[in-house]
């Protein structure tokens, strides 16, 4: 990978954190702000959800942690460290354990739901501020949240993981992460995050127990989430594992290959890696022939069961393919890998940056007058694209 492409992900990557720290930090009521528009507008009055929060909070950790020696490292560690105090003053549920779903602009709560997915990014994010701080509490935090998950939400009877319950972790009715998604008790989605947020608790400090539910994970993929005759995830299921999914998400299709791989590789266990090697590849693979648009983005997703195409071009799917297709082509070194991350690279850049605003835009410019949501907000954080910079660069400085 070319020396001059590094310099770009390096650039990016200083560009989207140097955004976010001049237009989101809520002076007024602390933490972050809620929601800020396509157009650079701040909503001071928009609630603040747990998702944003620990994105933000995972994302200054690593880059103060990428950038440690370097000037920018001081106000990386800052906004962590913002983030983290906002996360253990407002969103930490001292009574029933876990981490609140969403507050007001405030800080007052709004909802004490404890959805699975929220508290696996509480985990993540709170084991990349131990890497960065060494801080006790924050790694204390992350294994009681990981205690947590595997006491109410790990599905004794048929395995895998619930997908939420009530504030005080009774069950629920409603499991829905968000209003687009299917009322199921089990999704791709949860335990993608949730084998996501184990990796990085046992990079950080390589706990036994935290390992074995990696392993557990991931077969939990192998035997319930991955279509093994199409290399396609399922998306949504019964309690008993039964596919209830209409759609295929191309998006999460790749960056599960890749996430999988790195789950796999913070094992170290060469019998492992060596099984899933070939999946792994297969689903870049599937994707690179099925999902790639004509400008050689990634298209959003399918759904077989009304014949539709979703050609929208999401912001969090194109970082997602550049680091999929990058591992691809490090697993295989099939040139035709490279070439399709550096084609969805030229393709962020022309169409998905904000050249103009900053940050990256929702959605592409092709899909105009419709600009997505909001720049910044409940679902949209630093994390993928930042982290896509990252994991670039860290891919253009292996072998």
């Amino acid at each position: 990978m070319s020396h001059s492409l590094e310099t770009e992900f390096r650039q990016e990557l200083h560009h989207i954190a140097h955004w976010w720290i001049k237009n989101t930090v809520d002076e007024k009521h602390g933490g972050f702000v809620g929601e800020i528009t396509n157009d650079n507008e701040v909503r001071p009055e928009a609630n603040k959800g747990i998702i944003l929060n620990t994105r933000i909070l995972w994302f200054f950790s690593e880059a103060a942690i990428f950038t440690k020696g370097a000037e920018q490292h001081a106000a990386y560690a800052s906004h962590a460290q913002r983030a983290y105090d906002y996360l253990l003053n407002h969103f930490v549920d001292e009574q029933h354990g876990g981490v609140y779903w969403e507050l007001d602009a405030h800080g007052k709560l709004l909802n004490s739901r404890k959805q699975i997915y929220a508290q696996a990014f509480a985990i993540y994010a709170l084991a990349s501020y131990f890497k960065l701080t060494g801080d006790e509490n924050a790694l204390n935090l992350a294994y009681k949240l990981f205690e947590l998950i595997e006491m109410h939400a790990l599905d004794k009877k048929y395995e895998g993981y619930i997908e939420a319950f009530n504030g005080d972790w009774s069950e629920l009715d409603d499991f829905r992460l968000s209003p687009k998604d299917l009322n199921s008790p089990k999704s791709m989605n949860t335990h993608l995050h949730v084998l996501e947020a184990y990796t990085n608790l046992y990079v950080a400090d390589k706990h036994r127990q935290v390992g074995d539910a990696i392993k557990r994970c991931l077969d939990y993929f192998d035997r319930f989430i991955i279509d093994h005759d199409n290399a396609h995830l399922r998306m949504f299921q019964s309690m008993a594992w039964e596919d209830q999914s209409n759609s295929i998400s191309y998006g999460h299709d790749i960056e599960s290959s890749w996430l999988i791989w790195e789950a796999l590789e913070s094992l170290g266990e060469s019998d492992l890696k060596k099984r899933w090697k070939p999946l792994v590849i297969k689903m870049a693979n599937t994707c690179l022939q099925q999902a790639v648009g004509e400008h050689h983005e990634v298209l959003d997703a399918y759904n077989y069961k009304d014949d539709v195409l979703s050609e929208e071009r999401v912001w969090w799917v194109q970082a997602e393919a550049l680091v999929g297709f990058y591992t691809a082509w490090h697993l295989t070194r099939d040139e035709k890998f490279k070439r399709a991350a550096e084609d969805v690279w030229q393709f962020i850049k022309r169409y998905q940056k904000d050249d103009k605003g900053g940050e990256w835009h929702w959605l592409a410019t092709l899909d105009a007058p419709h600009r997505g949501d909001y720049k910044m907000g409940f679902w949209k954080a630093p994390y993928h694209n930042g982290r896509a910079m990252m994991e670039a660069i860290k891919l253009c400085a292996k072998p």
